[in-house]
């Protein structure tokens, strides 16, 4: 099955503010694999980013002004996510924006099926953070490359961190090594292993007497 990991950056919190997207990242698995197929944009959102938003993702107004509006890639994004489940850490959040955009266009909102990571990361560690950094942590994943929060990087994390919530092992691409790797174990000679001892008859003998004389019985029987 198909599935959509995506991620939202904002001029700010609310669309009632008047916030609108930045940068729209996608990627794409199919059975939990990555495809390699991603999708991502940079966007003009046509207004100041606030302070706070810009502290978090770092998108100056003068960089974004140079960038597409969301009406000249709303119909490849669209084509990308068709069809497909989206799984998005904070759905509320990102298809709160992403609803806004396509209703300011005069396009329908959004009917794909949605996983919420933040919900599973909250049904499963109750009172416990379940940031993505939170979550990264705690599963071992590498989130150094995390030092602002962009797009692209959270959908990879998260795309590892949504596997491991539902308690799949993560995938690997490499089948060719693994085989290889399989193979010449074949030929590798096993020096150690452990010997079997059978007891003696007079270990048997002993071992008997010591249960009978020197265990307590059961409290049931």
């Amino acid at each position: 099955m198909k599935e959509i990991v995506l991620d939202t950056e904002t001029t700010g919190i609310s669309v009632k503010e008047g916030h609108r997207i930045v940068e729209i990242g996608c990627v794409e698995l199919d059975n939990l694999i990555p495809t390699g197929k991603k999708f991502h944009c940079y966007l003009n959102p046509e207004r100041k980013v606030s302070e706070k938003a810009f502290e978090v993702h770092g998108y100056t107004d003068e960089f974004l002004s140079k960038q597409k509006k969301f009406k000249e890639i709303v119909e490849d994004f669209k084509s990308f996510i068709n069809g497909k489940r989206l799984i998005i850490h904070n759905a509320e959040f990102d298809l709160g924006h992403l609803n806004n955009e396509l209703n300011i266009f005069g396009k329908k909102k959004l009917s794909n099926e949605i996983i919420d990571t933040l919900v599973l990361a909250r049904d499963k560690f109750p009172g416990s953070p379940v940031s993505l950094d939170a979550l990264c942590k705690r599963y071992r994943v590498d989130n150094s490359k995390r030092t602002q929060h962009t797009a692209l990087v959270d959908c990879d994390l998260l795309a590892k961190v949504y596997i491991n919530l539902i308690d799949q092992k993560e995938p690997t691409l490499n089948f060719q090594s693994q085989d290889q790797a399989i193979n010449e174990g074949k030929n590798i000679n096993i020096n150690y292993f452990k010997k079997v001892i059978s007891p003696t008859e007079d270990e048997i003998k002993k071992h008997k007497e010591y249960l009978k004389y020197n265990l307590k019985k059961n409290y049931f029987n």
